[in-house]
């Protein structure tokens, strides 16, 4: 089968590879319709990542058809359309329990990383059960790609986690696919203002298309300026970073309202320096999270009343085959005003 294999820092390529197998009981074996690339795969590449190893088959997001099932499988049956979680839950342990699917003790972050990921014709899904999601019937397949990681991290890693509430004043640094889908679903909410950051115009502007009340385009102190004055220096309720790097970080540091929120979803592959000597007194709330993907049913719920549409994330469309040229395409988002990126497999 076809699979994108990464090997090491800078090191990807498009290779034939063996096409997986059911190694446990609880296992199903998915043929990929439809995946994407994520900016973690980005991260990866950089070497950002160091618990993917050369070989390691990439992508942890995607669509498709059961194709087989492990003896202990109930909830699936073969031909059955499914959305891949990027988050792997035995559902059965202390995290599942309580939710945080990210750290569950056998599963957590698999594809893509640990695993064998989705960029590739067919992956097998360990715990199949508690990590496949039944993919409504008529529904838009390429959108509900948006739901296995996209949508869920902008709403539990940054609106959830960051408590956004009718009236607050949100700031969302970096208006990638993450900082659009936290702007999404922020507005469930109803904050009086959501003001986008980013120095790229065009994504400012699809920003404003899907709902901000202010963007900026800016960075350092530019930025921690404007939205003081915006917000009579008071700052703001709530400020997610979606980028992750140490200058976005230093941005939520500084325009964070006292008694308010940070909540952190970026990526970062560097250190950041938290300036305690500043915010020891703010009595503010800083999180970090990974994306734990309980609340995929109810937004795909939403999606399906119509109440979101995340389809105005996908940009561009690529077959499997051409997945280099889509890499490249995705890391040149500047210039080629790439948001998300859907990748077919014509099996």
């Amino acid at each position: 089968m076809m699979a994108l294999v990464y090997h090491g820092p800078g090191k990807i390529n498009l290779e034939d590879k063996p096409k997986p197998q059911i190694e446990k009981p609880t296992d199903c074996i998915v043929k990929i319709s439809k995946t994407t690339i994520c900016g973690t795969d980005l991260h990866i590449i950089k070497g950002d990542v160091p618990t993917v190893e050369p070989g390691r088959i990439l992508g942890h997001e995607g669509v498709g058809v059961v194709e087989a099932i492990g003896e202990a499988v109930s909830n699936f049956q073969v031909k059955d359309k499914v959305l891949i979680s990027c988050i792997t839950s035995c559902g059965k342990c202390h995290f599942c329990k309580n939710k945080m699917y990210s750290h569950c003790e056998f599963g957590g972050w698999l594809l893509g990383n640990k695993i064998d990921g989705t960029q590739a014709e067919y992956v097998r899904i360990p715990f199949a059960d508690t990590s496949l999601y039944p993919i409504p019937s008529g529904a838009d397949e390429e959108a509900i790609v948006m739901f296995s990681d996209v949508l869920p991290t902008g709403f539990e890693a940054g609106v959830l986690k960051g408590q956004v509430k009718l009236g607050d004043a949100v700031a969302i640094v970096g208006a990638g696919p993450i900082g659009l889908a936290a702007l999404l679903t922020a507005q469930f909410y109803s904050p009086a203002e959501i003001i986008m950051i980013d120095l790229d115009d065009y994504r400012l502007e699809v920003a404003k298309r899907l709902g901000a009340t202010a963007t900026i385009n800016g960075n350092g102190s530019q930025v921690i300026q404007d939205i003081m004055r915006r917000t009579n220096q008071k700052g703001v309720d709530v400020a997610i970073e979606a980028v992750g790097t140490p200058e976005s970080f230093d941005i939520c540091q500084s325009i964070v309202t006292p008694g308010g929120y940070i909540a952190n979803i970026g990526v970062h592959g560097k250190s950041v320096n938290l300036h305690l000597e500043s915010l020891w007194h703010q009595n503010i709330t800083l999180t970090t999270a990974l994306v734990d993907t309980f609340s995929i049913p109810i937004l795909i719920k939403t999606f399906v009343a119509g109440k979101l549409k995340p389809r105005q994330l996908i940009t561009h469309h690529f077959e499997l085959k051409d997945i280099l040229k889509a890499y490249a395409v995705f890391k040149d988002a500047a210039q080629q005003k790439t948001l998300k990126v859907i990748l077919e497999s014509k099996l």
